[in-house]
């Protein structure tokens, strides 16, 4: 290559080399003020072509659900041996035809729980069903359908196939289309020319004025990134449409209230078990806390079911290691809960389930103020334009202090 290696040849070549030299440079800047954002950094990120980021979240395929009702007039002989009887329950559409269903409360007919074969599903609503354990009736000599109460638990087990089946009903779970604004962030630093040449007592120069603006424009961007509302406003002065990004704590629902006066081992099991249990995610998560959340914290006594592990230090980040029987949550204190109103509050992040998307990377632009005529003055605007998404909502966790 006869061409000379310039910024513009990388980045024509390899757009994302600069960038990740400019974000190993500002994961150094004060990373425990800003875990979400040093967390985006070191994970990397995907282009975004537009200010609006639309993306997928998917969610595994529920697993339980409740009994509604039988229809009535009894089961339909679908064969010698097999009566079938249609059941309606509070989402039917979780259920495919061959798949076996366990209803742990209901006793069949040799007293342990009832099974259930999903025969098919009615495009009218309900399943089709028939007893593998039922009650046996030996005038038809074949297992009916025992009293099942309303709002008994039905869970989804695996399929149970003929010798000769081929093909079954196809597995479906659909993502969900989101959408999310990629934010401008803009911070701007200038230092006049006397300021410059005059004599310092300290080390104090122009990039030391950077650094200090780097760590103030990521504490807005780490609100932003976990508190924001995603909107979008029209300024008719500039003609232009301002956007908001949307926050991490709203994209999720699953949230669990704690009472902070008497939290103990018992209720951070609890905690652990809603965190790491039903979602499909890691085995290891963040936990990011408000401050009299992680007094709370710290005043537990732990135990062999449930340890306090050794501070370890990841993604340039200081963390403290709860390690429970369902997963290992990595601790972290932030003050920005405490600024938002969630001093009581803190979020458990599944890192692996967190992706940013970038529009404009991070850059840093030199203004000549002296030429234009307005001050006398070395200016640097830095600017970046990203947002946060969460996939895989369910594998993330609000918790509540009370």
């Amino acid at each position: 290559m006869s061409t000379p290696v310039t910024t513009e040849v990388i980045a024509e070549l390899a757009p994302g080399l600069l960038q990740n030299s400019i974000d190993q440079r500002i994961v150094k800047v004060r990373p425990m003020s800003t875990p979400i954002d040093q967390l985006s950094r070191c994970a990397g990120s995907r282009k975004a072509d537009a200010m609006k980021v639309e993306y997928y979240s998917v969610d595994t395929k529920s697993t339980e659900t409740t009994f509604l009702r039988a229809q009535g007039g009894g089961g339909v002989r679908r064969s010698e041996e097999m009566f079938v009887y249609r059941i309606y329950t509070a989402d039917d559409t979780i259920f495919e035809a061959t798949e076996t269903l366990l209803l742990p409360a209901v006793k069949g007919g040799d007293g342990n729980p009832l099974v259930l074969y999903v025969a098919g599903r009615s495009a009218e609503g309900g399943l089709d069903v028939s007893p593998v354990n039922g009650v046996y009736d030996e005038m038809e000599e074949v297992y009916t359908l025992p009293d099942i109460a309303v709002g008994s638990k039905i869970i989804r087990m695996g399929r149970a196939a003929t010798e000769l089946d081929v093909q079954t009903a196809q597995f479906t779970s659909l993502p969900k289309k989101s959408n999310n604004n990629c934010q401008i962030f803009k911070m701007q630093v200038e230092q006049s020319t006397l300021a410059k040449i005059a004599r310092k007592e300290v080390g104090w120069n122009f990039s030391d004025q950077e650094e200090a603006a780097i760590i103030d424009m990521r504490l807005g961007m780490e609100k932003n990134f976990l508190f924001g509302k995603r909107h979008c406003l029209f300024d008719s002065t500039k003609n232009e449409n301002i956007y908001f990004t949307g926050g991490i704590w709203n994209q999720t629902d699953e949230e669990m209230e704690v009472k902070l006066t008497t939290l103990n081992e018992s209720t951070l099991i609890s905690l652990c078990a809603k965190a790491f249990t039903g979602n499909n995610g890691s085995k290891r998560k963040i936990l990011i806390a408000g401050t009299a959340l992680m007094e709370a914290l710290s005043k537990i006594t732990f135990t062999k079911m449930l340890s306090s592990g050794e501070t370890m230090v990841k993604w340039g980040v200081e963390f403290k290691e709860i390690c429970s029987n369902f997963g290992s949550l990595y601790v972290l204190h932030s003050e920005v809960f405490d600024q938002c109103g969630h001093k009581r509050d803190g979020f458990i992040l599944d890192p692996e389930y967190m992706t940013k998307y970038v529009h404009v990377p991070f850059q840093a632009e030199k203004l000549d103020l002296r030429k234009s005529g307005q001050r006398n003055t070395d200016a640097v605007v830095l600017t970046e334009a990203s947002c946060l998404v969460l996939r895989y909502p369910k594998s993330h966790l609000k918790v509540i202090g009370i």
